[in-house]
């Protein structure tokens, strides 16, 4: 698919055909493509946790469910075949620019503007979204509740060190309704793209 089409396509899919699985290939494909992401320092500190048993799959959303009741849309991604939950490592960030090439000798957090350990795993979920557009899936990221982090760490032996971004549900899509959000449409790109100078709304 040519890269205009893929980002014209792209967008959260919410439901997904549970009777079509994905091929094992595809799934290495999507996860290795994620791994082309960049990262600061190259310093790579991201983990991906990939879900396709039916028993990991139940074993996640089961860990996660925050006991306020299903919403429409969350019950439609339970049928998804595959989960992807990125992870960020801070500490090999702080590791990384403590060494002599970069010029730091400690690992201060307070050098850093941002927290670049979770904007990196977030650019490379977007390469696994993107590529499961390209190959004509769905895709929907979505975040862990902050509430049920511990207990979806300890159902599946996560380490203290690794912090869950968010989720990655995919499939093939199945009939979907329209995102209440969607009916919002873009908003103009004067209002969010600013040429030299930052202009405010109406500033000509």
């Amino acid at each position: 698919m040519d890269f205009d089409e893929v980002v014209r396509r792209r967008r959260m899919v919410r439901s997904y055909d549970p009777d079509r699985p994905i091929a094992p290939d595809l799934v290495d494909k999507i996860v290795r493509h994620g791994l082309r992401a960049p990262s600061a320092g190259f310093s790579q500190g991201w983990s991906f946790l990939v879900l396709t048993s039916a028993e990991d799959r139940s074993r996640y959303w089961s860990s996660t469910a925050d006991g306020s009741g299903d919403s429409g849309w969350l019950e439609r991604m339970r049928t998804a075949p595959l989960i992807i939950v990125a992870f960020s490592n801070k500490s090999v960030y702080l590791d990384r620019y403590a060494q002599p090439d970069k010029g730091w000798t400690d690992r201060d957090e307070a050098r850093w503007p941002v927290p670049y350990w979770d904007i990196d795993t977030g650019f490379a979920a977007l390469l696994m979204h993107l590529t499961a557009v390209n190959e004509e899936l769905g895709s929907c990221f979505f975040g862990v509740p902050a509430a049920r982090v511990p207990a979806f760490k300890e159902a599946f032996g996560v380490p203290a060190e690794f912090h869950p971004i968010g989720a990655l549900t995919i499939g093939y899509p199945a009939a979907d309704k329209r995102s209440p959000s969607l009916r919002r449409g873009h908003r103009p790109v004067a209002d969010v793209v600013h040429h030299g100078r930052w202009a405010s709304s109406g500033e000509v």
